[in-house]
């Protein structure tokens, strides 16, 4: 084999820490063809009996010295010296050289970062129990019945109060809070019609509900009895579901409404109205310093309110656990489409949960010329229909088509989950 000549002084010779032993050095010697070629590092190839396999032999290893002593000088930079030698049978070696394969890498395959991982329906549908550090409006002043809603929507969130319900749902649009908890109908006193109509009005989604049950009591100073009062305040609901419970206790004084029941006992507490009562929370008793006279004065103990949860932005309606979706349309024929509509959801076994009609603020008056009878007026209307059915399901998206075609106006306000939380008595 002539492929070098062996130098004067040694029969080897070193390029970048290789070394090539000569066939004539009997101990290497593999065959009449055949060459060991030995890094320094510990690894060893046998090439073949050709140039080119031993120039190729000679190329791969120096590749693997050079990324060794890179590695090896960049971790002496960043960690120090004294940090690349480890204790080996009492001597110090060179980590570099102990050729270690990290964890996760022992196919031997070269390491690359992982993909990110896609997004799932999950991340961006969150379910309803949420809301760690979500700034949440809520009509009322703290103690409010929707404040414990509200933290019941999204625990550990930050509740802001606002004075009028149309504060709370600006106070979303102006992103000065993340969402709003609004209340929209009761077990007793029916619905909210207020924000029904700002529904409408404002172009917020509804993105949950929250049932909360209501335990109301009556509060007064301290040291006043039942028989000095003169006078309930609270607000009209809450006036209406104690009626008969008041009448009861022997309190036979003047009603007044006022705009929620948390105010109605910050209040009596501000101004030291020691002849007049409150109907509210024990929450509000504790925040304003009064004391319970009466516990548990609603009429009926199935007392509950719903408050639904509004966003900026819809949620991705999903399958894998109960939905309601949230409607409003109108006709120009008035309520004759009514009962088609209702046959929509009818033939495609969807159930509804609630049917409300509103005033057209718009077009309150629809006015009809019969030449027989003469100009006839009928009032028009809104209605605000939920069901029992995500819009991610066919069935609901084909009702929905159908009410398209009867109707002049459809929205929907929101395809949100459920709640599914039992009752608790207070």
């Amino acid at each position: 084999m002539n492929t070098l000549s062996p130098p004067p002084s040694s029969n080897t010779l070193n390029f970048n820490h290789i070394t090539i032993t000569r066939p004539w050095k009997f101990p290497n010697r593999l065959g009449p063809n055949r060459v060991s070629v030995k890094c320094a590092y510990g690894s060893s190839y046998d090439t073949g009996s050709t140039r080119t396999d031993w120039q190729s032999s000679c190329a791969i290893l120096s590749s693997k010295v050079v990324s060794q002593e890179q590695s090896s000088t960049s971790t002496a930079v960043n960690a120090g010296a004294d940090e690349n030698f480890a204790a080996i049978n009492g001597h110090k070696t060179n980590i570099t050289d102990l050729q270690l394969v990290p964890i996760g890498n022992l196919t031997g395959e070269i390491s690359k970062p992982l993909p990110p991982k896609p997004l799932t329906i999950s991340d961006l549908a969150p379910a309803p129990m949420h809301g760690s550090n979500l700034r949440v409006a809520y009509q009322g002043v703290p103690g409010a019945y929707s404040e414990a809603a509200a933290g019941k929507a999204y625990p550990n969130c930050e509740a802001i109060p606002c004075d009028q319900f149309e504060v709370a749902f600006q106070a979303v649009e102006l992103w000065i809070a993340d969402r709003a908890v609004l209340p929209v109908e009761n077990s007793l006193g029916g619905s909210i019609h207020r924000n029904y109509d700002l529904l409408l009005r404002h172009r917020l989604h509804i993105v949950g509900e929250v049932q909360l049950p209501v335990h109301h009591c009556l509060l007064a100073l301290p040291g006043i009895r039942k028989e000095y009062l003169t006078r309930v305040i609270s607000h009209p609901q809450a006036l209406s579901q104690c009626e008969h419970t008041l009448t009861k206790l022997g309190l036979n004084v003047a009603r007044e409404a006022v705009d929620d029941t948390a105010g109605a006992a910050e209040f009596v507490a501000t101004n030291n109205l020691r002849d007049t009562a409150a109907i509210a929370s024990a929450r509000a008793a504790e925040l304003y310093g009064l004391n319970i006279l009466a516990d548990g004065i609603q009429d009926d103990p199935s007392n509950v309110t719903r408050f639904v949860m509004l966003a900026r932005e819809p949620i991705i309606p999903r399958t894998d656990r109960p939905f309601k979706t949230s409607i409003v349309f109108a006709h120009d024929k008035g309520t004759s489409v009514l009962f088609k509509v209702l046959s929509a959801f009818a033939f495609r076994n969807i159930s509804l949960t609630k049917i409300e009609s509103r005033p057209h603020r718009n077009r309150p008056i629809r006015l009809v010329d019969d030449a027989n009878v003469g100009t006839a007026k009928h009032f028009e209307y809104l209605f605000y229909v939920d069901f029992e059915a995500s819009m991610a399901e066919v069935r609901a998206q084909n009702a929905l088509a159908e009410v398209q075609e009867f109707t002049s106006f459809l929205r929907v306000l929101g395809s949100y989950p459920m709640d599914m939380t039992p009752w608790t008595t207070p």
